[in-house]
């Protein structure tokens, strides 16, 4: 039987980052393969991009192969199923693949090399990024789903305030959507502390549990606890997401230590107890006055900055977005535009940061006319585009702007274009997160959409100008040819457990 284009993926990715044996367990994202390696000196990263269907390579804490929505489902499923083991779960030692990379003795002492760097590299606020990363990517997908069932939602319920709609179907339409939506962001904090506690190291149903607690469930109306710091009468949610991170962070810390001290013999009743109490009381009492605050002064210093700012703010949150998203910096907003959602009703970052994606769909344009006798650039840009136009941009940084240079800081100021216009406007937000680009306008809040719109035309136009006219490199227009790959040279018999 000929092997699948995702099983041979999945068998070359292993293959270049030292076999089955030094992968430590595989999760993905909407593009992204990501994999916890036990040693980077035995990763040959150029292999890994020469690939074919490998879009990129992020070499970070966590190595981040690109290749792209919808395939990466597909590998990063092939690759665990080799393993025999589930997304997200640890590999066993001595698991392993047929590796032979045939590098030199000099790459391998190079690339030894470059691992020993970015060991160095690796600081607590990166292992900081890294696990906000790990919580929310496997919510991505409901993020996606119920946001737009949201937004879907929302248009219907504007249609019927303005008696667009009428009937009593149309809100019952409605209100089963609204439900569906809510099975995320009602219970939203439970997600993250199941998610939170995996990452951490803790039990995932107390993660679950002590998450649950923010909501102060069984406390009556007309007697509330009061926050000790303040005296004020506590709210369900106080704390959000940051809190609910807190907690279980402190959860696993707690739990780790009793499983030392408490006899085997008792450890399943003493140890979740006791953990639980604990916990319980600090979220309760500590925590949740405290992220409170922090998450009210977060969200009020962005609005702030976005209101004071305007245009020059959406510029520059507009422009630096990209180089975020290129180092996997961008999931540490996930908290702030929740916590904003949870608020104020939306999240006026996201309009303005998806403004990054549309200037590197303007620059791709502009590649696609002037290099349109680079055939192999070309095609890439027809692959990516769309789903550049729908909001998901790694495909085009790795395969497009970023490797060329000049284009993707053309994109970059094109992103900027955009934020600028969308800050100018003001109080443009999105209700939910998850989709970007032309995906996000049924989520813009209080019939906005439309100012969205003007700012993704300016990016397009601003990211489409500046690299027509200073972004394309001479040798992106030479001419290529196409090179075509038979996936069926391989047989699936290769594959070696």
């Amino acid at each position: 039987m000929a092997e699948t284009k995702e099983q041979r993926m999945a068998r070359q990715i292993y293959e270049q980052v030292g076999g089955m044996g030094n992968v430590d367990s595989v999760i993905h994202c909407m593009t992204r393969v990501r994999m916890d390696i036990k040693d980077n000196g035995k990763v040959n990263f150029d292999g890994l991009k020469k690939i074919d269907g490998v879009m990129g390579v992020v070499e970070d804490d966590t190595l981040q192969v690109v290749v792209g929505p919808g395939t990466v489902n597909k590998v990063a499923n092939e690759m665990v199923s080799m393993a025999g083991v589930r997304l997200g779960d640890k590999i066993p030692a001595g698991k392993s693949t047929a590796t032979n990379s045939g590098r030199s003795e000099a790459e391998k002492q190079a690339a030894i090399k470059k691992a020993e760097l970015k060991k160095k590299n690796n600081t607590p606020f990166k292992r900081v990024l890294k696990d906000i990363a790990n919580i929310f990517v496997p919510l991505i997908p409901a993020f996606v789903g119920a946001g737009i069932i949201g937004g879907i939602a929302s248009i219907f319920q504007n249609m019927i305030t303005a008696e667009t709609l009428t009937g009593e179907n149309w809100l019952t339409i409605v209100l089963v959507l609204n439900i569906i939506k809510s099975g995320l962001f009602a219970y939203l904090n439970v997600y993250v502390g199941i998610n939170a506690a995996k990452v951490f190291g803790a039990t995932e149903g107390l993660g679950g549990v002590v998450a649950g607690i923010i909501y102060l469930p069984g406390m009556l109306v007309d007697a509330p606890l009061t926050n000790i710091f303040t005296g004020d009468p506590m709210a369900a949610g106080q704390g959000g997401i940051i809190g609910v991170i807190l907690a279980v962070y402190l959860l696993s810390i707690v739990e780790k230590s009793m499983r030392k001290v408490v006899p085997d013999s008792i450890d399943i009743i003493v140890t979740p107890t006791i953990s639980l109490l604990a916990i319980g009381l600090v979220t309760i009492f500590l925590i949740m006055p405290i992220a409170g605050a922090i998450s009210s002064s977060l969200v009020g210093a962005i609005t702030w900055v976005l209101n004071v700012g305007g245009a020059f703010a959406g510029f520059v949150l507009g422009a630096l977005f990209l180089p975020m998203v290129m180092f996997g910096l961008h999931q540490v907003l996930t908290p702030i535009h929740i916590e904003m959602i949870s608020t104020q009703g939306m999240t006026l970052l996201l309009p303005i940061l998806a403004m990054a994606g549309a200037g590197q769909v303007g620059a791709s344009i502009a590649l696609w006319i002037k290099c349109r006798k680079n055939k192999q650039l070309t095609n890439m840009i027809k692959g990516s585009l769309p789903v550049g136009i729908l909001g998901i941009g790694e495909p085009l940084i790795y395969a497009v702007t970023l490797p060329l240079g000049r284009p993707f800081i053309t994109a970059c100021i094109g992103g900027g274009i955009g934020g600028a216009v969308i800050g100018l406007f003001g109080g443009i937000g999105a209700t939910a997160i998850g989709p970007s680009g032309v995906a996000l306008i049924p989520l813009i809040a209080n019939g906005k959409w439309w100012g969205y719109v003007v700012g993704l035309l300016a990016a397009y136009a601003g990211g489409f100008l500046a690299t027509y006219f200073f972004g394309v490199p001479k040798s992106a227009m030479e001419p290529t040819e196409l090179v075509s790959y038979d996936a069926d040279e391989f047989d699936a018999e290769t594959i070696v457990d």
